[in-house]
């Protein structure tokens, strides 16, 4: 079984889209923020943002994007 520590950089950018997919998942789904941040792929996304700061936003960011577009597609 693989844990948290051992997965590597070059693993969470290869699954960045993934992780964005879940996050766009979630809230279409209507989750609140507290729950979302309790996931594996908010947790990723954090790391991917923390070491690589200019090429990927923060989930924080990402989930405000995520919500607007949400809120357009609806209306």
């Amino acid at each position: 079984m693989r844990s948290e520590a051992s997965i590597t950089i070059g693993e969470l950018e290869a699954n960045y889209q993934l992780y964005c997919k879940a996050m766009k998942m979630l809230i279409a789904e209507k989750r609140t923020l507290n729950k979302i941040q309790r996931t594996v792929c908010w947790a990723r996304l954090e790391t991917l943002h923390h070491c690589l700061p200019r090429h990927y936003k923060s989930p924080q960011y990402l989930y405000a994007q995520l919500t607007r577009h949400e809120q357009k597609v609806a209306a």
